[in-house]
């Protein structure tokens, strides 16, 4: 080994065999197969210098590492790469400086590294860690790789607790099962996160993921892995699996998909994410108690494709996106949708959802009345030229509105929906002056009024005399010459009154079509 540290070479002590090589097996690796902690320990803090043309580093495999493996607060150079070894104990790596580290297919019991920092990478993918691993204020200078690993958090509630770490490039942990929570507020990745097909187990705590104010610089994606979602992994065996049984020479390889699944709450409250964030075809498993918490989350595209929550919450309250992009079947029912203050540009469904499906979805988010949902709602559809649809969103309001109101308020709410649809279909308003103008019309030419100064009135004509009751502002010579009387006086002043109501509803309407256009 201590030839292979100075040569740069590999140092391989496996067996041949898949069975007795498998560092999760219950097999024991004899003394042939063991190395001391700290002569690791001395070999990457102090080793000896390289032979001639070569650069030192540590590559051991099929190695069993025992006592603790402590490299807190020192500098490692040399680069080092466990494959497929079993350590006896916990690693340490506590304010360590590492230039590039990978330890790949391991079996450690803990790994405890806060405020470690590298250069290069740091990458742990298919390792099992049955007892966590601590990467708090950590700082990688390229990527951070998790894929495939198996973690747990033995006693405590964490299986990965990495608040405050920092990432120069890529988070990739796609394919990883843990069983605790993920902890990873505050963390600040330059690059992207993806967690393609990842499970995970939240256990006896509140959350499977915590990550408040989490900064990425492009996308951070959790969703199924599968043949156009595709994890960088070490190995051959492809992310999502083989088919089965093996396709023939005819046929076209298949790889089976692997949603992403997390059991517990969810916490991205006050994210910022440059490009997008990408919740597809993922499962969440909620308690009633439990969230999926985006408050206050910024990014220009959102995609929230989910399958529907079973249970708890999901809440966008405060959420700033320009871009929505959701399907139907995505969102809760019930009261499972909360989103005050959340605000959109564009909706871009995937597949049908019909306005009808859209207010369904603004009242399971407002369960009691806030008109600010669908205030939002009627300015996007308005910005993207949908004006019928955004007048139906305003009215939906407005009847929302009067199921809040007093008795007498409510009555007068339900006059102006049957009449002139609180304002927002004119077509109709038009149509009741024309039912009145025919009947007022029929009506005072059945009994005409008298005239007020006989001799100096109009030609009688009823038509137009109702139609002058009716139009506002308009005057076409005929109300103030006759002078009705009794019962014809009084429907004189309901045409009136009614004239007013109806034509600025038809006079609004026309305003907003000639804006529109």
């Amino acid at each position: 080994m201590w030839q292979a540290f100075r040569n740069g070479s590999e140092h391989d002590l496996r067996s041949g065999e898949a069975e007795l090589d498998d560092p999760n097996g219950d097999h024991e690796w004899g003394p042939q197969r063991t190395v001391r902690a700290r002569v690791v320990a001395l070999l990457l803090l102090h080793g000896p210098p390289p032979l001639l043309g070569r650069v030192t580093s540590l590559q051991l495999t099929g190695v069993y590492v025992t006592g603790k493996l402590d490299l807190s607060g020192g500098t490692v150079e040399p680069y080092f790469e466990f494959r497929q070894c079993r350590f006896e104990q916990e690693v340490l790596l506590h304010e360590c400086r590492l230039v590039t580290a990978r330890m790949i297919d391991c079996h450690i019991p803990r790994l405890e590294a806060a405020r470690m920092s590298t250069e290069g990478d740091l990458h742990l993918p298919r390792c099992t860690i049955p007892g966590g691993v601590r990467l708090t204020d950590a700082s990688i200078g390229t990527d951070l790789m998790l894929n495939e690993m198996t973690v747990g958090c033995g006693e405590r509630v964490r299986s990965l607790s990495a608040d405050g770490i920092q990432v120069a490039q890529d988070l990739q942990a796609s394919l990883m099962f843990a069983q605790g929570e993920v902890g990873l507020r505050g963390a600040e990745i330059g690059g992207s996160l993806f967690m393609y097909g990842s499970v995970l187990r939240g256990g006896s705590g509140q959350y499977a993921l915590y990550a408040p104010q989490m900064t990425v610089e492009h996308f951070a994606h959790f969703a199924s892995s599968g043949p156009r979602r595709l994890p960088v992994v070490h190995g051959t065996t492809p992310p999502g699996g083989t088919s089965w049984p093996p396709p023939d020479e005819h046929s076209h390889m298949v790889r089976r998909v692997k949603r992403f699944e997390c059991t517990g709450g969810v916490k991205l409250d006050d994210g910022k994410f440059g490009d997008s964030l990408v919740l597809d075809d993922a499962r969440f498993d909620l308690r009633r108690d439990q969230e999926l918490s985006l408050r206050r989350v910024q990014t220009p595209e959102l995609c929230f494709t989910p399958e529907r929550p079973g249970g708890g919450r999901v809440v966008l309250a405060g959420a700033t996106v320009d871009n929505l992009v959701d399907r139907v079947e995505s969102w809760p029912v019930g009261e499972g949708l909360w989103m005050a203050g959340f605000t959109y540009q564009n909706l871009i469904p995937r597949g049908r959802f019909t306005l009808a499906q859209r207010l369904r979805w603004l009242e399971t988010a407002t369960p009691e009345y806030a008109p600010e949902p669908y205030e939002q709602l009627a300015a996007v559809m308005r910005n993207s030229g949908e004006d019928a649809d955004a007048r139906a969103v305003l009215l939906a309001k407005q009847r929302r509105r009067r199921e809040t109101l007093p008795l007498a308020a409510k009555l007068w709410g339900y006059l102006q929906d049957w009449t002139v649809a609180y304002g927002y279909r004119p077509g109709q308003a038009a149509l009741w002056m024309a039912v009145l103008w025919a009947s007022g019309a029929v009506l005072f030419a059945r009994r005409p009024p008298a005239p007020l100064k006989p001799g100096e009135s109009p030609h009688w004509n009823a038509p137009l005399y109702v139609l002058d009751l009716l139009l506002p502002v308009i005057n076409l010579g005929q109300d103030s010459h006759w002078k009705p009387a009794g019962a014809y006086q009084w429907t004189a002043a309901a045409l009136i009154m009614l004239g007013w109501v109806l034509a600025t509803t038809v006079a609004a309407g026309a305003t907003r079509l000639l804006r529109r256009q």
